[in-house]
């Protein structure tokens, strides 16, 4: 079921437009919202974490992966095929087990039909766009192909300049706060850093060469999320080397690469939420409207909500009729010049 959420100054899209949508206009979900006010910013945080989340899923799976799934950092220290390749197995089992589930639980078995699903349209088969006239098999090729492996040479790149010093390193005991902090902190620096790489993939021979290969999913699925050229895997993973210059611990080095990687296999699914069925709207939300729309209009909501750029620099889209005007005026206007 559509949202309805109809006011006299704007158009909501009709059925024919999205299977489901959230309700619209899209309201600024910034925290930077000075109208807002401090208490109901802080509440927005909050809410972005706790009760449960996808990001706070990641935070135990980055533990985890510290702790049980990683080299030690006197292993990091040199260069040596194994651990290399533990890592890389490590990573390309994660991906698999969330892309992988939630294709076949959403896609595949369809255990929740169309429910609060965005683009109820099938993905592409026999078309010749696709590596092997396939949407999703060229999805899955370019996500372990190029994905898979640009996340592990980060990874590894990451714990060897730990190993070595070239990261500056806080230990839990000693800076316990901000250790805490960095992960509340590290996300919204990711969002920063993401609208503006993201602008920069849109440059004409940016996009034509490396950034139209991820917008041939205009009806995106778990496995579009890291279906990149390999050097937007490159350019996109970019925001942790801020370790290089920000004491941390590998905990959030590895909880940074991870949250890139696993939130846009999840935001990409295509579904507002994952839930127990077609008859229930109980779930995890992993669903992210605001990017769909990017998908789908290409010249707007570069971003995220978190930190308002596409609000600052005029590229917001809310949802409505009007917003899909003014995005494609624009669109028209730089094809031409």
């Amino acid at each position: 079921m559509i949202h309805d959420t109809t006011k006299p100054d704007v158009t909501l899209p009709g059925k024919s437009t999205w299977n489901y949508h959230p309700n619209l206009p899209l309201e600024d979900q910034s925290l930077f919202n000075l109208k807002r006010g401090p208490i109901l910013g802080l509440k927005v945080l909050w809410n972005s974490w706790l009760p449960i989340s996808d990001r706070l899923i990641v935070v135990g799976v980055s533990f985890l992966t510290w702790f049980y799934l990683s080299p030690s950092l006197e292993t990091a220290r040199s260069f040596a095929f194994g651990w290399i390749a533990g890592v890389y197995l490590r990573n390309l089992a994660l991906m698999v087990l969330v892309a992988g589930g939630m294709h076949l639980y959403l896609y595949t078995f369809k255990r929740q039909g169309n429910h609060l699903r965005y683009d109820a349209r099938p993905f592409h088969k026999k078309n010749a766009l696709y590596k092997f006239n396939s949407q999703f098999l060229d999805n899955v090729y370019w996500s372990i192909a190029s994905g898979a492996t640009i996340w592990t040479a980060y990874d590894v790149l990451g714990l060897w300049a730990y190993a070595n010093g070239y990261a500056p390193m806080l230990s839990f005991s000693e800076h316990p706060v901000w250790c805490v902090l960095w992960f509340v902190l590290l996300p919204i620096y990711g969002v920063f850093h993401f609208y503006w790489i993201h602008r920069l993939l849109h440059w004409g021979p940016i996009y034509d060469k490396v950034h139209s290969l991820h917008h041939r999913n205009v009806n995106v699925g778990p496995w579009s999320g890291m279906s990149m050229h390999p050097v937007e895997h490159v350019i996109y993973l970019s925001s942790v080397l801020i370790h290089l210059v920000i004491p941390s611990h590998p905990i959030h080095f590895i909880f940074q690469l991870q949250q890139k990687v696993l939130l846009a296999i999840t935001s990409h699914g295509g579904y507002e939420a994952i839930t127990g069925g077609e008859d229930s709207d109980a779930g995890l939300k992993v669903g992210d409207f605001f990017h769909q729309l990017h998908h789908r209009y290409f010249e707007c909501n570069y971003g995220e909500p978190e930190v308002p750029c596409d609000k600052w620099f005029g590229t917001f889209h809310d949802g409505t009729e009007e917003a899909t005007a003014r995005t494609r005026a624009r669109l028209k206007a730089m094809r031409i010049k």
